[in-house]
């Protein structure tokens, strides 16, 4: 118990520390429940866990807000014993996915730089408790974040009770890694003053009057951060055309040496693509994103990394475990930030971030689903890839060209769902080459993507398709044959194949 009261150096604030069970006794059905966590990182575990053995004995629902993904013990505990109604902005957990697929859970998909302004805006309903994780709590009462900030900050700010989860797990070295910063709404907004990825212009806390908090409860569960896979030759392929091209873009005088700030989905695929600049001769990077993964910690190794700006820290358990071992060193070049400021669009453009992100499928005009399996099963959700593709200075997305051991063409004649308009993407790469959209018409873009993305099993194909909605519509701005244009879903639905 003397770690925990270390870390609430509130006196008072001490007589409120109580076990998770007699936390989780204070939800209620149909609750609008916050909670910290971005990927899976900064959720609150005990709690959670709680409320699932409560909702067990005696089965209620509530709603569940967060920053996006979570962890098995927040996301995966309640979505295994129903206990979730409706969920937002971001999710990445089988279980709940298979409950939003079966209609047992109303999932809103949202853009993360508006959900913590929709959760204050009111329509969405009040939030009537926060459950936020920490490392500390001020003497003031402030809350000190662990691994990510997400929209913890602004929900603590909108809720009417605060439950802070003091996690003893994570290291008081990450106090100082943190810039909070919540804009007003309109019409009151200011600009955004961040004019380079190392700006701070917050507080290196979250902002919280001793009032509020409930309860505090001790945890000492870590953060279930997921293993990324080895490399794979795809992977290596992709990361160097990426690297190719942007050398040619500073070769053309359209970016300086050093680049702009780079931005990096999460995953396998955007991971190897940072990590191929680990590699490359460019250095003095910066990074404007959402997560930070194991490929941010070799670049500062490599010396080749000036400073990079998140809204999370999820690393490998290997990468949690270097990172661990000298947080002196990272998190010099390492700063947190809220969703809304680390996705805004406003600072995004300002900045003129280079966004990498994947896609599940891309078409032939270069629309992009990034959501949607056969254009009805949501697989995870659209995250911060729209805040970041509209508003970049250079758009990327990557897919590999094919899937499901070939039965899956990734290029399409028409996507079946469409989170990404042609009009945001400039850039398509696959394992096969890379298709360069910028200044192109439809009909140029189609042959660009078929050509030098397309798999060559699917290659014949889907140029057949193109051509004879070409002739049949007699050269329209975008060609295509209404009754053919989701052949390929459909002959995969039917057959297990889009062959």
């Amino acid at each position: 118990m003397i770690d925990i009261l270390d870390r609430v150096r509130n006196k008072a604030l001490q007589a409120k520390i109580v076990t998770a069970e007699e936390a989780a006794a204070f939800f209620q059905p149909g609750m609008n429940v916050a909670t910290s966590g971005f990927t899976a990182s900064a959720y609150p575990k005990a709690v959670p866990l709680a409320l699932a053995e409560r909702m067990k004995k005696e089965p209620f629902t509530i709603n569940l807000w967060t920053g996006a993904s979570t962890g098995p013990e927040l996301d995966d505990a309640l979505a295994a014993v129903h206990g979730i109604k409706k969920r937002l902005p971001y999710q990445t957990d089988k279980v709940l996915r298979n409950e939003i697929n079966d209609g047992s859970v109303n999932y809103l998909d949202l853009h993360l730089s508006e959900s913590a302004q929709l959760s204050r805006c009111g329509y969405l309903g009040k939030i009537d408790v926060a459950v936020v994780e920490a490392c500390a709590i001020t003497e003031d009462g402030n809350i000190i974040p662990t691994t990510s900030l997400g929209n913890a900050a602004s929900y603590v700010q909108s809720a009417d009770t605060v439950i802070v989860e003091v996690n003893t797990s994570q290291p008081l070295d990450l106090e100082g890694m943190h810039d909070v910063y919540i804009p007003m709404d309109p019409p009151n907004r200011l600009p955004i003053p961040i004019v380079k990825a190392s700006d701070r212009v917050g507080t290196p806390y979250i902002p919280c009057t001793p009032e509020k908090i409930k309860y505090i409860v001790p945890c000492d569960i870590p953060d279930h951060t997921r293993s990324l896979k080895a490399i794979d030759e795809n992977s290596k392929k992709m990361s160097q055309f990426t690297l190719d091209f942007l050398k040619k873009e500073i070769q053309a005088g359209r970016m300086p040496e050093n680049l702009l700030p780079l931005q990096s989905g999460v995953g396998n695929v955007a991971n190897a693509v940072i990590a191929g600049f680990v590699d490359s001769d460019l250095k003095d990077l910066t990074v404007y994103t959402e997560v930070i993964q194991d490929g941010m910690l070799d670049l500062i190794d490599a010396g080749k990394l000036n400073f990079a700006s998140g809204t999370a820290f999820s690393p490998s358990p290997e990468g949690m475990a270097r990172f661990y071992k000298d947080v002196a060193k990272y998190k010099k070049y390492l700063l947190l930030r809220p969703e809304e400021i680390s996705n805004s669009p406003e600072v995004v453009h300002r900045l003129g971030v280079i966004a990498m992100n994947t896609a599940i499928e891309v078409d032939i005009y270069g629309n992009v689903n990034s959501t949607h399996i056969t254009g009805t099963k949501m697989m995870n959700g659209i995250g911060g890839s729209g805040d970041f593709a509209r508003n970049a200075y250079l758009t990327i997305f990557y897919t590999p060209s094919v899937a499901k051991d070939g039965k899956i063409s990734s290029v399409v004649p028409m996507c079946s769902h469409v989170d990404h308009t042609e009009h945001d993407v400039d850039i398509i790469i696959t394992e096969q080459g890379i298709a360069d959209l910028r200044g192109k018409a439809p009909r140029e873009r189609a042959l660009e993507i078929i050509n030098h993305c397309a798999h060559p099993d699917y290659r014949p194909i889907l140029l057949d398709y193109f051509q004879r909605a070409d002739a049949a519509t007699k050269h329209a701005n975008t060609p295509h044959l209404l009754h053919e244009a989701l052949s390929f879903h459909e002959r995969f639905v039917e057959n297990g194949s889009m062959k």
